[in-house]
């Protein structure tokens, strides 16, 4: 018997919708491939140096590839004191803009202050670290820090000399990075808060600021935590620009003012010159904990904006 047209057209629509629902499984299928393939490789590459090293990777403060010593623990301290002072700097900025943008500016100025503070983030991080090295550096280093080290030099914080490169240096180039990332973030979990509770609470009598912080801030508390821990996986995880300005040295620091180092500087630095097993091993151990502290933070931020918007659809 033959099919008639209509018969046919809903043939050949069907088998387009399996061809379609295929092609769309095996891309969505793709992404956890791309991510578990990378990861497998750490590991195994890695497994050699947390075998024979164990915690000395994580405590230990000598870094001697001659002598087959890897102690990352300084790596670790400054990326963990330069991303959280980055934080400190960057979230009162991000937030603030975000609330202006969302609440305050006039509806003409919005978008272009939102396309602003958005574009930081196109900007290469290589460019910002070229900017570091050329501008803020040598300002740190003649203006800012004899200041700090005069007038705060009681405090074991400020204390050192005036290198330039240093812990605070980087800590500012990656609250500059991370600025639009939280901002932007931050701005969306503030729209997404009903317009009912504004319009409940000036009925009350609360002034503007009384309902932002009153009616909006707490209900998008959560989303704007979670918009923190994005910058804070992205300041972990950032390499050239810190490489440039930290002044990588393999000591724990003393000051906000002395040169410090990073995971991601350590392997910017040294995997391309890695010729030893042992030292290709601890290096990749080193990548496979950056990997994993980076993948929880951004995990629970995830997490944690996801919650907010399911808080903000439901109400």
């Amino acid at each position: 018997m033959i099919a008639s047209a209509p018969e046919r057209g809903r043939t050949r629509a069907a088998l387009g919708d399996r061809v379609y629902r295929l092609a769309i499984t095996a891309c969505a299928a793709t992404i956890p491939l791309l991510l578990s393939a990378p990861a497998l490789v750490i590991i195994r590459a890695a497994w050699p140096a947390v075998f024979a090293h164990g915690t000395e990777l994580l405590v230990g403060q000598t870094w001697d590839v001659a002598h087959h010593r890897y102690g990352a623990f300084p790596a670790v301290l400054g990326t963990l004191c330069s991303s959280v002072l980055a934080l400190c700097i960057a979230a009162p900025l991000a937030i603030g803009a975000a609330i202006f943008t969302a609440e305050l500016a006039p509806p003409s100025l919005r978008a272009p202050v939102a396309f602003l503070i958005d574009l930081l983030a196109a900007i290469p991080s290589v460019v910002y670290g070229l900017w570091g090295l050329v501008v803020l550096v040598p300002l740190l280093r003649t203006y800012v820090m004899p200041f700090l080290m005069h007038a705060f030099g009681a405090l074991p914080l400020f204390r050192g000399p005036a290198y330039g490169p240093s812990l605070l240096a980087a800590a500012l180039i990656l609250a500059i990075m991370i600025v639009p990332y939280i901002a932007s973030v931050a701005r969306e979990v503030l729209m997404a808060v009903p317009r009912a509770q504004r319009e409940g609470a000036l009925a009350l009598g609360a002034t503007q600021w009384e309902m932002i912080r009153d009616g909006v801030l707490p209900s998008a508390r959560s989303g704007l935590v979670g918009g923190v821990m994005l910058g804070l996986g992205r300041a972990l995880g950032e390499t050239m620009a810190v490489t440039m300005v930290i002044g990588n040295r393999h000591a724990i620091p003393t000051s906000l003012l002395d040169p410090a180092y990073t995971m991601a500087s350590l392997l910017a630095n040294e995997f391309g010159e890695a010729s030893d097993d042992a030292h290709l091993a601890a290096l990749m151990a080193i990548a496979g904990l950056l990997l994993v502290i980076t993948l929880l933070v951004n995990g629970v931020a995830r997490w944690l904006v996801w919650r907010t918007r399911q808080t903000a659809g439901a109400q």
